[in-house]
């Protein structure tokens, strides 16, 4: 059964005419007389009674006409959201990003975003790396801000924010109030690192293993604002960007000495995926301030 069946169906239940139905479809006669057999051979009833040319519906049309005019307002109404959530002036952005970045990059980018287009709207999701990217995967957001480059060519990467890594330590730390440090001079110091979840641990690792020095890892959070309370209350030192929610009293940022320590932020793309005008409008929006260079500042 097709929505085409029904269609021709309910118009010709309509006008009880096959000739005038056929014109009002712009269709062949033939045609539409093989459209309604086929609807009634698989329903196992006759909808009509045939007069000629003429067609009137009876009692089986009838009941299966009030259910097909409902399908066909739902199939209508359906359309019409598909429409207004996909539109590029006034549709729907499903985006999904990690926690930290909600405290400041997401609703710098949404406010100006909006202001440009001021009937967009956003939907939201916010998680660990894992999370994020099983939304993605899984249909429910179109594209994901995250912390940590993709590891499959499945996926597009736009940059977004670049900012320094400094290594973090509480205000009364051997180490407060130094200009710079290398991070071979925290060798044997206890750490605060980050669980499996955490897109900047894998980052660090890979960092760490580089320059062959081991950390001593002695808390493992869930996230960065825990990372960042776990050192402002004296329990070890860590590395971390210098970003919003993570200013804590009681902390000491300093520079690490070491070249190539940034925090990247950018826009995953899952390359097969399609995305709907009002998404792709964002994404040119996002590629368009990645060519610029105040990114990084």
């Amino acid at each position: 059964m097709e929505l085409t069946q029904l269609e021709y169906f309910l118009k010709v239940a309509r006008i009880e005419h096959l000739t005038k139905a056929a014109e009002a479809l712009s269709v062949t006669q033939p045609a539409l007389s093989h459209s309604i057999s086929k609807l009634e051979a698989e329903l196992g009833v006759p909808l009509f009674e045939r007069k000629g040319r003429n067609l009137q519906i009876n009692r089986y049309g009838t009941m299966f006409a009030k259910r097909v005019e409902k399908i066909l307002q739902e199939v209508e109404r359906g359309k019409q959201e598909i429409e207004e959530c996909s539109n590029p002036e006034s549709g729907i952005i499903y985006l999904s990003y990690l926690n930290i970045l909600g405290v400041g990059l997401i609703p710098q980018l949404i406010r100006e975003y909006q202001k440009a287009n001021p009937k967009i709207t956003f939907e939201l999701t916010q998680g660990d790396k894992g999370a994020i990217l099983e939304q993605v995967e899984k249909g429910f957001s179109d594209v994901m801000i995250t912390s940590e480059r993709p590891v499959s060519d499945t996926y597009e990467w736009v940059p977004i924010l670049s900012l320094p890594l400094y290594l973090v330590v509480s205000y009364d730390h051997r180490f407060a109030g130094r200009e710079s440090i290398s991070l071979k001079e925290i060798t044997g110091e206890p750490f605060v690192g980050l669980k499996h979840n955490c897109s900047l641990r894998d980052s660090l690792l890979t960092r760490v293993h580089h320059m062959n020095f081991t950390l001593a890892s002695t808390y493992d959070a869930e996230d960065l604002p825990t990372v960042a309370g776990f050192v402002a209350a004296g329990l070890g030192v860590s590395v971390l960007p210098k970003t919003s929610g993570l200013h804590l009293e009681g902390l000491e940022w300093i520079p690490i000495q070491e070249e190539g320590w940034l925090w990247e932020v950018g826009l995953h793309i899952k390359k097969d995926r399609f995305l709907s005008p009002a998404t792709q409008k964002f994404v040119s929006f996002l590629k368009e301030k990645a060519d610029q260079p105040e990114r990084n500042r």
